[in-house]
């Protein structure tokens, strides 16, 4: 066992720290990223970083890593100076970074990968058995011992690659691991095995720095809190448990967001229905699914990470093919599996994996802007790039993109701002006028090909706020609301009651593909939402 973990309320003896920054800064050209923060973890702790997008969490944990040199300041580990001039000498040090975007190999082994960079290897031979034995054994250690060390890597879900991850970073004898958005693509019992992981771990002696937008994970997990803001640390070694949500938002964003769903207006009940599901099914994901929304109002799914939800949007949008079932928008059938159909009927949607699926992440933010309308620019073949840029120029400062450049690379923004590019891409969409003739021709009602540029009618968001801090949610959903407020219908996604709560309308219920419950958002709290998703047990 490890030196005793600091108490949250301070009493008891405290160890000595065994990492400590100081005065840490760093400049990129234009911008100083970190202005002279300092950082103590003690071992044994689960010190928590929390900050919004911009404020030099990711630069932070790059000096901590090796991989940026800081400018100005120094880094002690148990009071000695240390230079991390690289990632390996950092791993040396005992230090070891499981980045939220996994630096795994997929066509390796699982014990390829735990080795990678120092090989279990003899007069030039690899010892493919030892590393195999002790890939087991750093497995079995984390609880996983199911985890073949034979097996292809790029075969795990989520939550074995992250474990991999981890014994990977036990394989250096690290002695502080630096965890970035552990649990962002984790589903609820993952990271309840998660967490179970790293109290064993700081039980044994090993500290933690554990980076998450989820306030209720910092409570849960953490010890201690530092916050940055702006390249600085506003607060450092606050209580996790103890203090207050306001003041940490408030730290973090520099105002008061206790509020951050503000009462609005309930839809007409006579508004009209936008969109309309009949007993849609797909085979293996959900079955016999069947709801409304209406123009202005917002429905959110909340269920477990595999219950079905984001195969019940992707199969509305088109992108999945449904087994049966009807998908109707403004009453007249939308063309199966058909995402073309879809949004020249009207339909938006960022999906949850915005830069794979959503972004052209080398492209500028304009272009991704205007990249699912540019036929409204077009003119006998010529684009006009003036009004083009001018809409652009728009949506930047109606969604305050920051920097607000449309000519920037949007793989350099933040993930908050990445977001707000994708909305405005359909918020643009909602600026079109609808066509003064339904869209479609086909005898049964269904679009076709040459259906015309409709307004945006339905805006389906799935984990629109994945990754995304507080300061930059609220002003997300800000966003959504204002598109309700214009009468766009919005279906979304979420892992997280209390968004879908404090977001939605109505509430759908979502477990292991069916609709267990459905009704107002404000009828609803989240234990009673939460035991639904868990038992199925309707109200």
């Amino acid at each position: 066992m490890g030196p005793a973990k600091s108490r949250p309320d301070g009493t008891g003896t405290d160890p000595e720290p065994l990492l400590r920054m100081r005065g840490i800064a760093k400049r990129f050209p234009g911008v100083r990223a970190l202005d002279g923060v300092d950082l103590d973890v003690r071992p044994g702790e689960v010190h928590c970083l929390l900050g919004q997008n911009g404020a030099g969490k990711s630069t932070l944990i790059k000096v901590l890593a090796g991989a940026h040199q800081p400018d100005e300041g120094e880094i002690l580990l148990d009071g000695a100076p240390v230079r991390l001039t690289g990632p390996t000498a950092a791993m040396r040090a005992g230090i070891a970074t499981i980045y939220q975007e996994l630096d795994l190999v997929d066509g390796l082994s699982v014990a390829d990968n735990i080795y990678l960079g120092h090989e279990r290897a003899r007069y030039g031979f690899t010892r493919r058995a030892a590393a195999e034995r002790g890939a087991r054994e750093l497995l079995g250690r984390l609880g996983h011992g199911e985890i073949a060390p034979r097996g292809e890597v790029g075969r795990l879900p989520a939550a074995g690659k992250q474990v991999v991850s981890m014994a990977r970073a036990l394989s250096h004898r690290a002695r502080l691991i630096v965890m970035d958005e552990p649990s962002a693509a984790l589903a609820h019992d993952e990271v309840t095995n998660l967490f179970r992981i790293i109290r064993e771990l700081t039980a044994d002696g090993v500290a933690v720095v554990y980076i998450s937008h989820r306030l209720e994970e910092i409570r849960e997990i953490g010890d201690r809190v530092t916050v940055l803001k702006d390249g600085r640390a506003v607060a450092g070694g606050l209580p996790a448990r103890s203090t207050p949500t306001g003041r940490v938002v408030e730290l973090m964003t520099g105002r008061d967001v206790e509020d951050v769903f503000p009462a609005r207006p309930a839809p007409a009940g006579d508004a009209p229905e936008v969109l309309r599901v009949e007993d849609l099914t797909l085979a293996g994901a959900f079955e016999d699914v069947s709801f409304s929304v209406r123009a202005g109002e917002i429905v959110g799914l909340a269920g477990l990470v595999g219950a079905g939800r984001s195969e019940i949007l992707e199969t509305v949008y088109g992108a999945r093919r449904a087994t049966r079932g009807r998908v109707l928008l403004d009453g007249r059938p939308v063309r199966p599996g058909d995402t073309g159909a879809a949004v020249r009927r009207g339909m938006g949607m960022a999906p949850e994996e915005r830069k794979s699926q959503a972004l052209l992440l080398n492209e500028t933010v304009g272009g991704n802007v205007t990249v699912a309308g540019l036929n409204r620019y077009s003119s006998f073949g010529w684009l006009n790039r003036r009004r083009e840029v001018a809409d652009v120029r728009r949506q930047i400062e109606a969604l305050d993109i920051r920097p607000p450049d449309p000519r920037r690379p949007v793989v350099t923004l933040s993930g908050g701002n990445q977001q707000k590019v994708v909305l405005a891409r359909w918020l643009l969409g909602a600026d079109l006028p609808p066509g003064g003739e339904p869209p479609g021709g086909g005898p049964d009602g269904s679009d076709g090909p040459a259906a015309p540029a409709h307004g945006l009618r339905l805006l389906i968001l799935d984990e629109p706020t994945r990754g995304v801090d507080v300061g930059a949610r609220a002003e997300l959903y800000a966003v959504i609301r204002e598109l309700a407020g214009r009468g766009i219908a919005v279906l979304l996604v979420s892992s997280e009651v209390p968004e879908v709560l404090g977001l939605a309308d109505r509430v759908l219920v979502v477990r292991e593909g069916k609709v267990v419950h459905s009704g107002a958002a404000r009828e609803l709290d989240e234990p009673a939402v939460l035991n639904m998703i868990m038992e199925g047990s309707a109200l």
